[in-house]
């Protein structure tokens, strides 16, 4: 896929930037090296290529390291709803504003 200049202004108005002539052939280049690295990228084989969870496990044997699961704050709900102006069954009450 290749870009053109149009499609480089036309993306810009629809980001709503202001570019320069010079601003968006630059854009125009990066965009299109950047199209271009896609399409190699695509070209790669991957069949049979399981998703590594980490890079580090394409070249060595890497354990999750995942901390536990445990409560690291206390439940401080009753002060924090003492300030609401008002609570009913443990959920705070607003006014309607929608009809």
């Amino acid at each position: 896929m290749s870009l053109t200049l149009q499609d480089v202004h036309q993306i810009a108005r629809l980001a709503r930037l202001a570019q320069t002539a010079e601003e968006a052939e630059a854009t125009l280049v990066q965009l299109n090296d950047i199209f271009a690295l896609i399409e190699k990228m695509q070209a790669v084989p991957t069949d049979g290529v399981e998703p590594l969870a980490t890079p580090l496990a394409a070249i060595e044997d890497v354990a999750l390291r995942l901390r536990e699961d445990v409560v690291t704050e206390e439940d401080a709900r009753d002060v924090y709803q003492a300030l609401a102006p008002a609570v009913r069954a443990g959920l705070y009450l607003v006014p309607k504003v929608i009809e």
